[in-house]
């Protein structure tokens, strides 16, 4: 017998919502911040109610950079720190599909920090959720970008002596559109923002702390209740990019006594899609190919 929600029994039209688990279970220590992440993104998708066979998960490499397995939705797991310029081709490639990156701090502000930046100033159409654990887990507990100040690791045996990055101030510098820090540990905030990123037309990155509970004994979900506050409740303008700003830098200034998540910024501007001449007849896997003499032609101005 299938038992019927109170939406659909107040509507017996209504979709029954669609279930985005693939059945592979995920790999993630007991306890791992990234769980949370998981029923996020799962919330976000069941609300939004877009048809799974419209949805690519692109990932990088690292723990949270699983995260496409457990999803019945596309998928690729591409490789580290280059999952940004992958979801950018899918994007371009099909303009029609919800594009979704999640990797991991080390996966995107580290080796893949580079492509944050030009994909943000691109404004191209896709959500980036980024899982930072401030530790690379995956290869079991070296310093990150955004491992803290004293922090102390394999790498880092005596304590860290790097100022960490400040992942939403450089989005925000970049040009994203859509600017917004959750907490793992509060997955239901969080999938109200993972939802409004999905939902923007732009570039959206989430960024995430997502506890490392085997590697990370600093930055544990007890230290995090402790210090982050909601944007919301303190009556933050998220469409101003200096109090975004300004906001961003606020853990560094208390030395992370207050931390805020939430939104800290959101503007609508055109798309790459939107302003790509290529683009405007649809999307190109719609376009017709081009002929053969065309493709000689082309090669034949390159001799």
């Amino acid at each position: 017998m299938m038992i019927m929600s109170d939406a659909q029994n107040a509507n017996p039209a209504a979709k029954p919502r669609q279930v985005f688990t693939s059945g592979v279970k995920p790999i993630f220590c007991p306890g791992c911040g990234d769980f949370g992440v998981l029923a996020g993104l799962q919330k976000a998708l069941q609300e939004l109610g877009i048809e799974k066979e419209r949805v690519v998960i692109v990932s990088g490499i690292g723990c949270s950079s699983s995260m496409p397995h457990p999803f019945s939705t596309y998928g690729v797991h591409s490789l580290h720190g280059r999952l940004l310029p992958v979801a950018a081709g899918v994007k371009l490639a099909n303009n029609d599909l919800t594009v979704i990156g999640t990797g991991g701090d080390g996966d995107g502000y580290g080796i893949g920090v580079g492509h944050l930046i030009h994909t943000a100033r691109r404004n191209i159409d896709l959500t980036y959720i980024i899982m930072n654990n401030e530790i690379y887990g995956l290869t079991t507990g070296q310093a990150s970008p955004t491992s803290l100040v004293g922090a102390k690791t394999k790498t880092t045996p005596f304590g860290s002596i790097e100022t960490p990055e400040n992942p939403t101030g450089i989005a925000l510098a970049a040009g994203a559109t859509y600017v917004a820090r959750a907490f793992s540990g509060d997955p239901m905030h969080m999938a109200q923002l993972i939802k409004g990123g999905i939902e923007h037309k732009g570039f959206a990155i989430i960024d995430v702390f997502s506890p490392c509970v085997t590697f990370n004994d600093l930055n544990t979900f007890d230290w995090f209740r402790k210090r982050v506050y909601k944007l919301e409740q303190v009556g933050h303008d998220s469409t101003s990019i200096s109090a975004a700003m300004e906001r961003s830098l606020e853990a560094e200034k208390t030395n992370w006594d207050k931390i805020p998540i939430g939104l800290f910024y959101k503007v609508d501007r055109p798309t790459y899609s939107d302003l790509d001449m290529t683009l405007k007849n649809g999307p190109l896997v719609k376009q017709p190919a081009p002929s053969k003499q065309q493709v000689l032609d082309i090669l034949e101005e390159y001799k």
